[in-house]
């Protein structure tokens, strides 16, 4: 298995996605992206994937399955059969079952759009917004078992204005989503990391 290997779990767009994989192809972040799994069978980031010539993109319908173990059991057996070292979530939009977290503890990455660990769960932005702070951002973190609640790896701030609205601010924080998930893969794959307590501690590059 390969460091480097990589599979994607997608729900929707695919903005961070794409930013990967055009990260990948001008190579600025040294992933190898061996699968792209998405719940949707209309989710844009599938065409995406394909068109950026990802050597396995599927799609598996939740509905077939009798529960969300034994889905989570599917896609976990398609990243086993691929070799990948890492999952990274980009748009996921289901939460992720204990067997599945606990079968790949530490190799789970998430980003969320807000400084965690405030404003945990779907509707960080606007609940940002409505508690009146200043700053937000967007975190990347590991993921366990706790929602939102894995140690981070990396975070960006930007300011809120008084006049942003939910999309305004959210264009802002994407933005920096942009920015630093495909460098914190770059690093994690080139430098790798080590968790003392609840924190992330980079190795230095050799």
């Amino acid at each position: 298995m390969s460091s480097k290997a990589v599979a994607i779990m997608v729900s929707g767009r695919g903005s961070n996605l794409a930013v990967i994989l055009e990260a990948v192809a001008v190579g600025t972040c040294p992933v190898d992206v061996q699968l792209v799994i998405s719940n949707k069978a209309d989710a844009p980031a599938l065409n995406i994937a394909r068109q950026a010539g990802v050597p396995h993109v599927v799609y598996l319908n939740p509905k077939d399955y009798e529960e969300r173990a034994s889905f989570d059991a599917a896609c976990a057996d398609l990243i086993d059969k691929h070799a990948c070292q890492w999952i990274v979530l980009a748009g996921y939009m289901r939460i992720l079952s204990s067997f599945f977290v606990r079968r790949f503890v530490g190799r789970i990455i998430n980003i969320h759009p807000a400084i965690l660990p405030a404003f945990p769960g779907a509707h960080a932005v606007e609940d940002a917004l409505t508690y009146g702070v200043k700053v937000s951002g967007c975190t990347v973190h590991l993921v366990d078992e706790v929602l939102d609640g894995g140690p981070v790896l990396a975070q960006a701030v930007v300011p809120v204005h008084d006049d942003d609205t939910r999309d305004s601010l959210h264009a802002r924080i994407q933005k920096e989503e942009h920015r630093i998930y495909p460098a914190t893969l770059k690093r994690m794959v080139e430098c790798g990391f080590t968790i003392v307590g609840r924190k992330v501690v980079w190795n230095t590059k050799t």
